[in-house]
């Protein structure tokens, strides 16, 4: 059987592997089983996954590795192993949302993102952990062991999609699905080492993800979710995406397709844009070794492309923001009256949400705020085309907390360390994680990148340029 080497079929990237399997050189099967061998393993200590379907998963790789023999069609991704969210609905397959009150749910079908990824010939080996309903920057949840950080499993991977984070880290699976309310793909993309990204808001279709009201918890927030990738590169989220993205009726909010063309743009594609870069936003604390982690590739695009300056919308801090848009749309009637009637109890995030009286005045002002935010981002954004920051404040920290004790030898609240992320969901606009190196420890570091309103193919080039850049960090990934 393969080892997990430059060699190994698991170390290939999404178009080589399924090519390979498509010529015959690998087999879907036994690439299949490559991979639940590493997660066999690896996941008795990371706890990224919190459901294997390993009968599942060999069934559909048999199916693909007959259809080729056929020579029959086959998808895109045919025979990619594929781990999902444990938000995201899979039919037939037990989906709980990281909850107590959804502890044995079997859903009645498929997220639209999973049917998308099956037409496309991936395999899916299983459901990734996830804090509850995805309340959380990290991956805490009662019902499952909380993930831990491959790098350095004392730590957190980040969250909410720990799970799939880590799975990519890990080298277990080359391609996870997440979703991203307000980080929940770049902040554990930094903190685990991978590539993450939030697409535009409705370039990738949900559903009944946040938009099925019969399941109070996965029915919230509506206006900021995001479904996307997580991979070892740019590369290969935008094959992912080129599978996830168009239009879907159960979403009214989805886009048309632009093109089916997803090829990366080419560096010279990028030579008159304008770039921008922050590594505050003019109010966040930030760790000394993460600014200079972003002035150092500041300065070496400016190499690149010359047109680089200091500058950030201002927004100032939206902490609080979030956390009211967040209540406005969560079913917390449904909610509470789920757990009386279980008598399941709800702490954390999403209990604090649930225990506080909220006014309708709190919500207006929170929507009218959003609107300040959102237009002053637009005008931001036509001068620059693309904003580049620090993707958290803070590397990876211990797995039994919420945040970093001290950022730059300052106490500061849990979530201070995430002030980057929660403007691309406000806005919709496309951002995305990318790893550029690391602490003196040895802990990951991510660069954010944002471009313009549905410039996703933009920002997947810039990531592709600074990977270019920082090719170490792309490989051998932890050392497990």
């Amino acid at each position: 059987m393969f080892e997990n080497t430059p060699t190994s079929p698991l170390a290939l990237s999404l178009s080589d592997l399924s090519a390979s399997i498509a010529r015959k050189e690998y087999k879907a099967a036994e690439v299949t089983e490559l991979a639940l061998q590493r997660i066999q393993k690896y996941d008795i200590e990371l706890h990224a996954f919190c459901l294997v379907d390993g009968d599942g998963a060999r069934q559909q790789a048999e199916h693909i590795d007959d259809l080729i023999l056929a020579g029959k069609p086959v998808g895109p991704l045919a025979g990619v192993p594929v781990a999902v969210k444990d938000l995201i609905s899979t039919k037939g397959v037990r989906t709980t949302f990281g909850s107590l009150l959804y502890e044995d749910f079997i859903p009645d079908t498929d997220d639209i993102v999973v049917q998308r990824l099956k037409e496309a010939g991936a395999v899916i080996l299983g459901k990734t952990n996830t804090s509850e309903f995805g309340y959380g920057a990290v991956g805490h949840n009662k019902l499952f062991p909380t993930t831990r950080n491959p790098w350095n499993t004392d730590l957190t991977p980040g969250g909410s999609s720990a799970g799939s984070a880590a799975a990519v880290a890990a080298r277990m699976v080359p391609l996870a699905l997440g979703s991203d309310g307000g980080g929940s793909i770049r902040i554990p993309a930094a903190l685990s080492g991978v590539f993450g990204m939030k697409p535009s808001w409705g370039r990738v279709p949900l559903y009944p993800g946040c938009r099925d009201e019969r399941y109070p918890g996965q029915s919230g927030w509506e206006s900021l979710e995001h479904i996307g990738p997580l991979t070892r590169s740019a590369a290969d989220a935008a094959l992912a995406l080129s599978v996830l993205s168009g239009p879907s009726p159960y979403d009214r909010h989805s886009i048309p397709a632009e093109s089916d063309d997803w090829a990366l743009k080419s560096i010279d594609s990028l030579r008159h844009c304008r770039f921008a870069y922050s590594t505050d936003l003019g109010f966040a604390v930030v760790d000394p070794e993460i600014i200079a982690a972003v002035d150092n590739v500041a300065m070496r695009l400016k190499a690149v492309f010359g047109n680089m300056e200091q500058a950030f919308p201002a927004i100032g801090n939206n902490e609080t923001l979030l956390d009211t848009i967040v209540a406005l749309e969560t079913d917390r009637s449904g909610l509470i009256s789920m757990s009386e009637d279980k008598g399941i109890a709800i702490d954390g995030w999403l209990g604090s949400i649930l225990e506080r009286t909220w006014s309708g005045d709190q919500f207006s002002h929170a929507l009218v705020e959003r609107k300040r935010i959102v237009n002053a981002t637009a005008r931001f954004m036509q001068n620059f085309d693309f904003l580049i920051t620090p993707t958290t404040a803070s590397a990876a920290f211990p797995i039994d907390t919420y945040g970093p004790s001290l950022i730059a030898g300052k106490a500061l609240p849990p979530s201070a360390w995430v002030p980057f992320s929660a403007l691309a969901n406000f806005t919709g606009l496309p951002a995305a994680s990318v790893p550029i190196g690391f602490t003196r420890d040895g802990r990951p570091i991510g660069l954010q990148i944002m471009g313009r309103h549905l410039d996703d193919r933009g920002v997947l080039a810039l990531s592709a340029v600074v990977e270019s850049l920082f090719p170490s960090v792309q490989w051998p990934g932890p050392a497990l």
